[in-house]
């Protein structure tokens, strides 16, 4: 079980790593380090064939120590946000996100949506969770009873009173669901299966049908292999864009109208302008938005541009929704399409960022390749792992390279950034460590094609030795 429990997250394979029993000790831990005993607990999951099962098993564990278990069913990870922020109750998300069919996991939420990570509880959980495997669980005197709710309707209306959609453009849009998730949550929230009205929008279905074995490719889009059969249908339907969606649906990646791929930074720029437009009209002055530190620099340019606070964070999901509660950002963007909301109690929303570029894109005529472009001025390398065995080693070949023409910090890894004249094109590059495996992590961002290429390829070399 140890090795299962990641910084953010549990994840391991089924029948190794998490099994009915491991899985229903951290039922009871969870309930016990949430001091939930005697209320509600929300409980979901996903479409993999192993889930049901794990959320039974959790919801027996969560049940003997006291808990009432709110089984929502199946649900997208950010639908589950919905129930924990709407109850104020913690969540446990049955998911394994992008992670092939062979892998599960549990995304853990305190109460009002709020992040749990390693050092904020989830550590303990599986300690707790340790003991009850060696001494077993024991019942409480009022063990908790079990509910099910289907909570998808009212969570596609909160996102409709979000973001209104009914007077945009008619447009096209091919949604890549890649068996997942949103197959369940596109059709409700951007559709009427839910039972709201109809909007200007033409779904194209792409890969709808629930399948935990991910048929046809895995739910992984920041994989570029498995964005080709979106870009596809998109150029041969005319469409306007595609959306994908991961596996657990709280990832959203854009791809315009000739199938080019959208940066997800470009997606937090506009966001970023919507949200703290937003908030200005409504009276607010003081206005905080954050970004990790390997989005693009034209991130924190356009939010300053918008007379707003850019803040700058750690990669690292629980680790912004901490920032989002400690700043009271409007909203905050990664560059893996991860997309959090003040509005959605801090939590990451991929639908509700496809929203917003839906009603962006939707207000004017120009298509969506022109759109992306003025959002997208520089250019980025994407992010490049290589395997290196001595860290320390790589990262003295990197500064001694660039002493006296770079400024360093060590800040999430080493971000490098030149030192250059006012007419020599800006560059920076971020390297650091994986968490689970010998891997470095390489972004570079330059002002043009030649200038990132040309420090990408240089920085490469002094990694790989």
């Amino acid at each position: 079980m140890n090795a299962a429990v990641k910084a953010y997250d549990v994840r391991g394979i089924v029948g190794e790593a998490l099994t009915d029993e491991i899985v229903e000790a951290l039922g009871a831990a969870f309930v016990d380090e949430v001091g939930a005993a005697g209320g509600p607990i929300v409980v979901g999951h996903d479409m993999r064939d192993s889930s049901p099962a794990f959320a039974a098993a959790f919801a027996r564990g969560a049940t003997a120590r006291g808990a009432d278990v709110v089984a929502i069913g199946l649900c997208s990870t950010d639908e589950s946000y919905f129930a924990s922020g709407a109850l104020d109750a913690p969540a446990a998300m049955f998911t394994a996100s992008h992670n092939p069919a062979a892998y599960n996991g549990i995304k853990f939420s305190r109460a009002g949506a709020r992040g749990i990570s390693l050092d904020t509880g989830l550590a303990a959980i599986r300690d707790r969770a340790g003991d009850f495997l060696e001494s077993g669980i024991v019942p409480v005197a009022e063990p908790g009873s079990v509910e099910s709710r289907d909570v998808l309707a009212d969570y596609a209306a909160y996102l409709r009173s979000l973001v209104d959609l009914t007077a945009v453009r008619p447009l096209k849009i091919v949604v890549d669901a890649g068996n997942g998730m949103g197959g369940l949550t596109v059709p409700a929230v951007l559709g009427e299966a839910a039972g709201l009205a109809g909007l200007p929008l033409e779904i194209v279905p792409l890969y709808f049908e629930l399948d935990g074995t991910f048929p046809n490719h895995e739910a992984n889009p920041l994989e570029p292999a498995n964005l080709v059969d979106l870009q596809r249908a998109v150029v041969e339907h005319g469409a306007d864009l595609g959306l994908a969606f991961d596996g657990d649906a709280d990832r959203c990646f854009v791809v315009d109208e000739q199938g080019g791929a959208v940066n997800p930074s470009a997606v937090a720029a506009i966001v970023a302008l919507r949200e703290v437009a937003r908030v200005r009209a409504a009276g607010e002055t003081d206005i905080n938005v954050i970004h990790n530190l390997i989005t693009s620099q034209f991130v924190p340019e356009t939010i300053s541009a918008a007379g707003a606070t850019p803040v700058r964070t750690r990669v690292g999901h629980s680790l912004i929704k901490d920032r989002m509660a400690e700043t009271g950002a409007v909203f905050g963007g990664e560059h893996s399409a991860h997309y959090y909301f003040r509005d959605f109690w801090g939590a990451d929303n991929g639908m509700l960022a496809a929203m917003h570029v839906l009603a962006e894109f939707g207000s004017q005529d120009a298509p969506l390749s022109a759109l992306a472009a003025r959002f997208t001025p520089y250019a980025l390398s994407g992010e490049i792992n290589s395997t290196v065995e001595d860290i320390p080693a790589a990262y003295t070949r990197i500064v001694e390279a660039y002493t006296g023409t770079a400024e360093f910090e060590e800040f999430d890894g080493l971000t490098v950034r030149g030192v250059t004249a006012a007419d020599e094109p800006f560059w920076w590059f971020n390297v650091r460590p994986s968490n689970t495996e010998p891997l470095l992590r390489l972004n570079v961002e330059g002002a043009d094609e030649a200038t990132m290429a040309g420090i990408r390829d240089d920085v490469l070399a002094l990694i790989r030795g």
